[in-house]
């Protein structure tokens, strides 16, 4: 296969840094069986494959990130998604899918314009070098990704096909569910309302503190000394290395060869200068930065001391405060999620050393200091939140139960005759219109943030015109609501706007089947393999 060697050359693209760091645990072969797919056993080379496959997919998918990039996304998150693509690979090649040379070029070029904002694509060479192999990936694992993924989504389409058999006649009958507009009346009743009947004494407080020590517990934390070596810091070496000259003419040359329209980024020609000036000074940082913290982090992993390595090197250990590990301990500590990651990987791998830690413009080398076990603090710590929390849950129960009992009588007057709005001023609320929308729609402005829209929308389709719906708990406290009135759907809207509809409904459909076939499927074929727990929560195969 030679067809990325034609791919026009125009455009720099990305530079990762991070991936040749020296690995603390790092760890060569498989132990034990891999497992049985389809009959056949998986052999190591085929689940690299496959892994290789899902970064590929990953990356093309989710705005240029790696798997390792993403918060969430585990080693064991990536083998158990890698188990998948192999099984839904093997089951393209027993349904006969075979995928041409030529598909495969195309799905290249493809995927080079897209890169390029669908102008010009980018050159294969540079997409190799900076985005492939610091991830040491190659031409031929691209290569394999494409056919595979043509495969896998070809297999996809045929066997969610029975869902895509939708009639125009059913699709129209759904658009008019989906667009027809409702418009009704409802009363809120809100937690902010009842504080001023709330008086928190001390009794009060304290059982209602023992009754939900829980919500106080405190997750696990843990504290790490770390070194950071930072990209800028190479910023005045890399350009005396390169040399003034050298530079400016490199980025003369580069803008030349891409123009503005061939620069990510770039919507004026010094706006490009910029982006190639920053991308060759920074991957000359980069050969710089690199081999100085593998050679820091090989000589502590030896020793075992970062403290004791950073002080003969000159270079300043930084330590944190206790963190937990959720989403708001990287902003706080002002570091990349994978730093907070790192620091917990060594708890629960009982490692006091982390890897060199991947950052935008950083690497990092982490020693575990303190880890502090999950606690509930004494009431007398938190004295003041639980009061605030007493308050406001016993003014949510206050407006619940005002809410019950409105419901109640406003549904006896309407039964008698009355109108919801009649009921509700005689009950002394004031009824607020909402005006008319849809089951698609994705607001109502005047529930403002007292529901959830999903819970408007389901009490005004569920509840009989002129009726009243049940009372419907919310976080502020709830509401009742009285649909008015249903408004006819626009005909020509839904004339010109039906093809795309139908089109939608039966991607929808045929996604959903896939779907099923695919929970199904897993339960049979991967049940001997290592993730199979993993992924069905120890179901059995039947």
């Amino acid at each position: 296969m030679l067809w990325w060697t034609i791919i026009p050359i125009t455009i720099l693209s990305f530079v990762w840094f991070m991936s040749s760091a020296p690995s603390r645990n790092s760890r060569g072969g498989v132990a034990g069986s891999l497992g049985t797919i389809y009959g056949h056993e998986v052999t190591p080379e085929a689940l690299d494959t496959a892994t290789k496959d899902f970064m590929l997919f990953y990356w093309f998918n989710y705005n240029g990130q790696w798997p390792s990039q993403r918060e969430g996304v585990t080693e064991t998150a990536i083998r158990r998604e890698s188990y998948i693509r192999l099984m839904l690979a093997e089951k393209a090649k027993a349904m006969g899918v075979r995928v041409t040379d030529e598909a495969v070029a195309a799905a290249g070029a493809e995927m080079l314009r897209k890169l390029g904002n669908g102008k010009q694509p980018v050159p294969m060479e540079q997409f190799v070098q900076q985005v492939l192999q610091p991830k040491g990936l190659t031409v031929k694992d691209l290569e394999n990704y494409l056919r595979s993924d043509i495969a896998v989504q070809q297999t996809i389409m045929s066997l969610g096909l029975p869902g895509a058999l939708i009639a125009p006649q059913e699709a129209a009958q759904l658009y008019d569910r989906e667009n027809q507009e409702i418009s009704a009346q409802a009363v809120f009743f809100s937690y902010s309302n009842y504080l001023a009947q709330v008086t928190p004494t001390p009794a009060a407080v304290e059982d209602f503190y023992t009754k939900n020590m829980a919500a106080y517990r405190e997750p696990e934390r843990v504290q790490v000394k770390y070194v950071a070596f930072e990209l800028s810091n190479y910023l005045t070496a890399a350009e005396q290395k390169i040399g003034r000259t050298n530079l400016d003419n490199s980025v003369e040359s580069q803008f030349h060869q891409y123009g503005v329209e061939g620069i990510r980024g770039a919507k004026t020609a010094e706006e490009a200068t910029t982006i190639i000036r920053e991308s060759i000074l920074r991957q000359e940082q980069v050969a710089m930065l690199r081999p100085v913290a593998n050679e820091f982090a090989t000589a502590v992993y030896a020793e075992k001391n970062l403290e004791a390595v950073a002080k003969r090197k000159g270079l300043t250990v930084f330590t944190t405060p206790p963190f937990a590990n959720n989403n708001t301990a990287a902003e706080a500590l002002k570091v990349p999620e994978s730093f907070v990651t790192a620091a917990f990987k060594m708890v629960g791998e009982q490692q006091s050393l982390s890897s060199l830690v991947s950052g935008t413009d950083s690497l990092y080398l982490l020693e575990l200091d303190k880890q502090i076990p999950s606690t509930v603090p004494p009431l007398e710590q938190i004295r003041a939140r639980a009061t605030d929390d007493y308050r406001a849950m016993t003014a949510q129960s206050l407006a619940r139960n005002a809410g019950v009992t409105f419901q109640s009588n406003v549904t006896a007057q309407v039964v008698a005759g009355k109108t919801f709005s009649q009921a509700a001023v005689a009950a002394g609320q004031s009824p607020l219109l909402l005006k008319p929308f849809a089951l698609n729609a994705l607001e109502i402005p005047e529930a403002g943030n007292r529901a959830e829209i999903r819970d408007v929308k389901q009490a005004a389709f569920m509840t009989p015109l002129g009726k009243v719906s049940a009372f419907i708990p919310t976080s502020e406290g709830g509401f009742v609501l009285s649909p008015q009135a249903l408004e006819p759907v626009d005909a020509a809207k839904k004339t010109a706007a039906l093809p795309q509809f139908l089109t939608q409904v039966r991607r929808a459909r045929q996604n959903q089947a896939f779907n099923e076939w695919l929970q199904n499927e897993v339960v049979h074929e991967l049940h001997d393999t290592p993730v199979y727990a993993e992924i069905t929560g120890g179901r059995s195969a039947k």
